[in-house]
């Protein structure tokens, strides 16, 4: 028999905690919007944006040289990262960072980008403090041991992942760094839901599955989860092929096996959905299951726009958007399937 925890969380502090994930979700999103519109280095240092809390609006508020002035802060920044990497036996990584002059080049100014960057980095403050206070909040009123880990762990990735952006920014967005980027964002996210999962009675309650619907979810979560990184190499290639001139009618034959992959785990994600789709209406009638499948049909609707239809930037966005839903909502799923951490009362 298990023994259960009682523990009053407030209605106040758990809607907070949905909030924070909401402002976490935008952060990838105006993420997301930066990478479409070219804004990544609006900004070129951080965290200020051309040496200022507010950027500039136009070329004449900065000095004559600022490209100059920019683009040996940049080198300093890549000297102590590339360092680093080589104190952790990324030698052949530092070296090629270090060999690649493209990454001193300095854009010129374009007030547009600027404070698409910009937006961007509201967004991720908003988030950071949220994390913040949800981290404090539990110190003052709750003091559980492993809210207080959650949380402390959660912050710490978020600093981290700002300082992460900073490389970024440093490096002229080099293509692994924005993989690593995204690879912490979801473990935030990741993180976020766990906390939401402790603390909501709703939340909380344990989703009864089969065993092999409860395995075909853990898998379809696996799978998706690779298929943010696969996505993000696809995007690689893309910006590669585009500046070697080739339009997007040329794209397909030439993304290699990563596109491939890709576009096949789509499907077999969306087969294994079907089936459990099916299972659940003819079962239970789990939201959650119900949603997932929804999330996936969008997601592959939007992808396939984008393989295959000469559509706008901002599906992109609408296609990591759906998938970052997608892994969070089968995320919650494995979460609840397992065995619930403890009671709680909402007051």
């Amino acid at each position: 028999m298990t023994n259960f925890e009682t523990m009053k969380y407030s209605t106040s502090f758990i809607r907070f905690n949905w909030v924070t994930l909401v402002l976490i979700y935008l952060v990838v999103i105006a993420g997301s919007f930066v990478r479409i519109t070219g804004s990544g280095m609006g900004c070129p240092d951080w965290p200020k944006c051309f040496g200022q809390w507010v950027p500039p609006t136009e070329k004449s508020q900065l000095p004559d040289n600022y490209r100059d002035i920019f683009a040996g802060k940049r080198a300093q920044k890549i000297d102590k990262f590339t360092k680093f990497l080589s104190s952790i036996g990324l030698k052949d990584i530092a070296n090629k960072i270090k060999e690649d002059k493209t990454l001193l080049l300095e854009q010129e100014f374009n007030a547009k980008k600027t404070w698409t960057e910009y937006g961007n980095r509201l967004v991720g403050f908003l988030a950071g403090n949220a994390v913040l206070i949800v981290f404090i909040w539990i110190l003052l009123f709750y003091r559980k041991r492993n809210l207080v880990i959650l949380s402390l762990l959660n912050l710490i990735f978020l600093g981290f992942e700002a300082w992460f952006g900073s490389i970024v920014v440093a490096t002229n967005l080099v293509p692994w760094t924005i993989t690593v980027h995204l690879f912490f964002a979801l473990v935030i996210i990741g993180l976020q839901l766990i906390i939401i999962r402790k603390i909501s009675q709703k939340q909380s309650q344990n989703v009864q599955l089969e065993p092999l619907m409860k395995w075909l979810v853990i898998f379809c979560f696996a799978i998706t989860f690779y298929q943010m990184f696969l996505g993000t190499q696809v995007r690689e290639h893309i910006d590669e092929l585009t500046k070697q001139g080739f339009g997007r009618e040329s794209w397909t034959d030439r993304l290699g096996i990563s596109f491939f992959i890709h576009r096949s785990f789509s499907w077999m994600v969306l087969t294994i959905l079907t089936f459990i789709a099916w299972k659940n209406e003819r079962g239970q009638k789990l939201k959650i299951l119900r949603t997932s499948y929804v999330l996936l049909a969008l997601e592959l609707i939007s992808g396939i726009l984008l393989a295959y239809a000469n559509m706008p930037g901002l599906v992109q966005t609408s296609h990591l958007v759906f998938a970052t839903i997608l892994l969070g909502t089968l995320g919650m799923t494995v979460l609840r399937s397992g065995s619930s951490a403890q009671k709680v009362t909402i007051v």
